[in-house]
């Protein structure tokens, strides 16, 4: 069954303010054909199409409902990244002929690429990627900021608000923030107070996101509105969530949704991620989130039996290398999904997530893990990994790798987001304290529980050691590079630090060429580097933090490198262009 996205998207605009036209004047292509076509090479073309064929009448006009909410965050996704962003796309959209440009568009989200060797330039005639991306001043640089701050502490959490943009209080930013409020007086309502800061801030105005995209951000409110009707009499559950997300996009206070989100008994077919969790994108300062939505189809079967497999939750938790233990839920909301489409900073292809990230709210209401299905057990992703590995290792071992092994270390990765260390000593969120290192020791703390927790459901018969093994050498493709990271690369950067960490705690040793797994050093190097990590999250010292980085990010051309020449020699595809049938296979 296909639900297409185009005529529903045209018939809604007519209803609702559209995004105005951004000025195309001065896009133009910097790289050719020739320049484009090798990345193109690269890449591998994945079409989703999720079975839609027990979805109810309610359910299928629900999707057509979620599918524009999404089309416009994905939008407003692009021009949080790139101020030119949406201009770009739009010029794109307008000469047809560029079909390899556009690609290249979609693949990136935005005008600027990454290059096979791993560096960041313009494909068009725009400005160079900052690290304010779209969400601060132009030209903003850290240095500035915290110059600001130190002279104006208490503005700090103001102005480094989760879901809110920094502009510069100019006349203009202030009235066009002001007008916002004029146009949807609910704002005023949910915002108490903001109307008197805007008008009277000085330097740099702090704008909630639904007043920086109030327009925008009602279209959605009317959208995920008109959802929760249509599947209310089959699962209600699902439809109160989609009427508390709603509202908190207009109060960019999400705990009323998360709650319905994480709590909720969904009885129907869907489930869907909304809004703006994430922080990645942010280079400045790692605190800003940026939008997304996932729509998804539950497999039902494969959902039960993930569900049982957190009876041990607990134990793992006991397990872990630090004193701080802490109960943590057994009853976690966890399901493994097709994906219908993909919006946002979730498009590509991302294999799982745990939500919500806010201490309190996981520590209040608990946190749902999304599996994707139709992402980690697709055929063709698994083959390019697996080329990788045979590459990389000794022969002996190169099959130790399995598609199934994936699938348990990306669960327990997703759980290891719950467990371990939440906040500092003295009471501070990690993301606060530790700032733009604050994701990236948090994915490897995940990493390493999930490795952890494999041993543990090892140890008490819930895994047979061959399953056992394939985590491991799953864990193992997961941290080697193919090219040197960026700083800024939080995945890359973590998965450098344990590949060295595994170098010098034995459980990995260079041998002509190519690496050979030392099983049995494997565990203690993982214990020890969580033991690590735990630590720097509990002292939240991001000086300290950014020193550990420093020193365990070392990239030796005599090593690294040699691994990395051969896992690109091997590769057929390095990225993945994600299209979807549900959007006519357009998107």
């Amino acid at each position: 069954m296909r639900l297409l996205i185009p005529a529903l998207a045209f018939t809604l605009a007519a209803c609702a303010t559209a995004p105005s036209a951004p000025s195309t004047a001065g896009i133009a292509p910097t790289w050719d054909a020739a320049r484009i076509e090798p990345i193109l090479q690269r890449t591998q073309r994945l079409h989703l199409n999720a079975d839609l064929s027990a979805l109810t009448p309610g359910e299928r006009e629900a999707v057509r409902e979620l599918l524009a909410a999404g089309t416009r965050m994905h939008l407003l996704y692009l021009d949080q990244r790139h101020p030119q962003a949406l201009a770009a796309n739009a010029s794109l959209e307008a000469h047809p002929e560029l079909d390899a440009h556009r690609d290249l568009f979609r693949l990136n989200s935005g005008p600027i690429a990454s290059t096979l060797d791993n560096t960041r330039e313009a494909f068009l005639v725009v400005e160079p990627e900052a690290p304010a991306r779209n969400i601060y001043p132009s030209g903003t640089t850290r240095e500035i900021m915290d110059a600001f701050f130190a002279a104006h502490p208490e503005r700090r959490d103001e102005l480094l608000d989760d879901r809110g943009v920094v502009w510069a209080a100019t006349p203009e930013n202030r009235r066009r923030a002001l007008a916002a409020l004029e146009r949807h007086p609910a704002l005023d309502t949910l915002h108490p107070g903001l109307r008197a800061r805007l008008e009277t801030s000085e330097t740099y105005l702090a704008v909630p996101y639904s007043v920086a995209y109030a327009d925008d951000i009602f279209f959605i409110y009317d959208r995920l509105n008109a959802a929760a009707d249509h599947v209310e009499s089959g699962d209600a559950a699902f439809a109160r969530y989609l009427r508390l997300r709603a509202r908190d996009l207009i109060a960019d206070d999400y705990e009323g949704g998360d709650a319905a989100w994480v709590t909720g008994d969904f009885t129907g077919n869907l489930n869907a991620q909304i809004g703006a969790y994430e922080t990645y994108d942010d280079a400045l300062y790692g605190v800003k989130t940026f939008f997304s939505l996932s729509l998804l189809v539950r497999d039902r079967p494969r959902s039960d039996e993930l569900q049982a497999a957190l009876a041990d939750i607990q134990d793992v938790e006991n397990a872990l290398p630090y004193a701080n233990h802490r109960e943590v839920r057994s009853d976690i909301p966890v399901g493994v999904y097709n994906i219908i489409a993909d919006f946002g900073q979730a498009r590509g292809a991302n294999t799982a997530t745990i939500l919500p990230n806010d201490a309190y709210l996981a520590r209040q209401y608990g946190r749902t893990i999304l599996m994707r299905g139709n992402i980690l057990l697709n055929e063709e992703q698994f083959a390019e990994t697996h080329r990788a590995f045979t590459a990389a290792v000794v022969q002996s071992q190169a099959n130790d790798i399995t598609a199934e092994g994936g699938f348990y270390r990306t669960l327990w990765h997703e759980i290891g987001h719950y467990l371990g260390v939440d906040q500092t000593a003295d009471g501070r969120d990690l993301d606060t304290a530790l700032e733009d290192t604050s994701a990236l020791l948090e994915e490897m703390k995940a990493d390493l529980v999930s490795l952890t927790a494999a041993r543990i459901l090892n140890q008490r018969g819930r895994i047979t050691d061959a399953q056992l093994r394939n985590i491991y050498a799953s864990g193992i493709r997961r941290v080697l590079q193919k090219n040197r990271p960026r700083r800024e690369q939080a995945y890359n950067t973590m998965q450098l630090i344990q590949w060295n960490w595994f170098m010098e705690r034995g459980a990995l040793r260079f041998e002509d060429g190519r690496l050979r797994i030392d099983y049995r050093r494997y565990p203690e190097a993982v214990t020890s580097l969580l033991r690590e990590v735990l630590a720097i999250q509990r002292n939240g010292d991001r000086a300290a933090a950014n020193a550990f980085v420093d020193r365990w990010t070392r990239w030796d051309p005599a090593l690294h490198e040699v691994i990395a020449q051969r896992m690109r020699e091997s590769e057929r595809t390095r990225y993945t262009l994600v299209t979807y049938e549900a959007l006519d296979g357009s998107q």
